[in-house]
């Protein structure tokens, strides 16, 4: 079986993996009663039983919103986004998707369904196509794969909320910067890409939730900045983080009332208790 490394006799069984949900290599031996190893890396990067390596092209769908949930796809390389279209025909992109994300886990549910939302390629991408019944069979047997995926699980958890919670209360200042920096992958473990994958700032003004014009006006703000760089492709520089961090910007010069100090020195009492009196007498 894919992914099953045997141990030698005289030797512990170990493996150097890429697991790139981690963003780095590790050292990770997974020993189990019977003196062998599972390596989820492994299993997720080969062809198998039950499983494929898929290519797909930019804008081509790995699967489409109303398509039988008979899949999961784990993305090997490039970048897809996850996107949700009304009965009116309106269509919202709900998640960014990179190397090391799992897309299609509703078909993992007690009862077989359809596709909630609809995945698409952004760059062109390399997936490990997932049959339903060979992810549970997996998910079953092997803990270490169980564990592997139950830590996506929780972090994808992690994300939805802090996307409802940067739509809720957020500027769509704030939402465009966010968004820039997660495709660029600031705050993942390793050096970040800074360039991000060819995106048209209709697609951004989807994923941000405004107008192509706001989405324009800010990015010109921000390139004066020096917070990125675009001719065609988007380079994003770390300073882009005090849109997020800060409530103002370099030159924003917006007025905000301070909390008032109380200067040092003897009050002068003579004019407080005119003031009290005045008061008293108006009253």
């Amino acid at each position: 079986m894919q992914g099953r490394v045997n141990a030698a006799p005289d030797q512990p069984a170990a493996v150097y993996s890429f697991y790139p949900l981690l963003g780095k290599r590790c050292h990770m031996p997974l020993i189990d009663e019977n003196n062998s190893t599972f390596d989820p890396a492994a299993f997720l990067a080969h062809a198998g039983l039950g499983r494929k390596i898929v290519e797909v092209k930019p804008k081509q769908a790995f699967f489409t919103q109303g398509d039988p949930a008979n899949s999961v796809f784990y993305l090997q390389s490039g970048r897809a986004k996850l996107t949700v279209v009304s009965q009116s025909g309106k269509e919202a992109t709900i998640t960014l998707l990179s190397p090391g994300d799992f897309v299609g886990e509703e078909s993992l549910a007690a009862v077989l369904g359809m596709r909630l939302a609809t995945a698409t390629a952004v760059s062109s991408c390399l997936a490990l196509k997932i049959g339903r019944d060979e992810m549970i069979r997996v998910m079953h047997e092997e803990h270490a794969f169980l564990d592997f995926f139950m830590k996506f699980l929780l972090a994808r958890s992690m994300r939805v909320q802090a996307d409802l919670v940067d739509q809720l209360f957020n500027s769509s200042e704030k939402r465009l910067a966010r968004i820039l920096l997660l495709m660029a992958e600031f705050g993942k473990p390793g050096e970040p890409e800074s360039l991000i994958p060819k995106i048209s700032q209709e697609a951004l003004a989807e994923m941000v939730g405004t107008t192509r014009s706001r989405v324009n006006f800010f990015m010109n703000r921000f390139r004066k900045l020096g917070f990125i760089e675009y001719n065609g492709r988007i380079f994003v520089h770390k300073s882009l983080l005090n849109v997020i961090l800060h409530d103002q910007m370099p030159d924003d010069h917006t007025f905000k009332p301070g909390v008032p100090q109380v200067l040092p020195g003897r009050p002068k009492r003579r004019r407080i208790k005119q003031t009290v009196q005045n008061w008293t007498d108006a009253h």
